[in-house]
């Protein structure tokens, strides 16, 4: 019993050490992009924000086909291997029901 009673014991507090030290590192990483934000915000970099803004949406953009393309690859190599198991499992079921149909008789 007495490990169990260290096991919680040890289970709470490093739970609750955890939880402060977590918390002070988000304050501290939180303050931290608050504060380059403000500065961003201060220089008046509103063009270079939306150039940023039009690249990264152009990005997206590409990324997106590249994905689709990807994903349309993928269904046509899923349905190859499904038509190719399906021959093979189509005999095998067939095999199998003539087998369990002997065996009852």
């Amino acid at each position: 019993m007495s490990q169990q009673d260290n096991f919680f014991g040890g289970f709470v507090v490093g739970t609750l050490f955890g939880g402060i030290v977590g918390g002070v590192a988000g304050a501290f990483v939180m303050s931290k992009i608050n504060d380059s934000e403000a500065r961003e915000s201060s220089t008046g970099n509103s063009d270079k924000k939306k150039s940023n803004e039009l690249l990264n949406d152009s990005d997206m953009e590409s990324a997106r086909r590249g994905l689709e393309d990807k994903i349309a690859r993928l269904n046509e190599a899923i349905d190859d291997v499904q038509h190719q198991l399906s021959g093979v499992n189509g005999m095998a079921a067939s095999d199998n029901g003539e087998q369990a149909i002997a065996k009852d008789l």
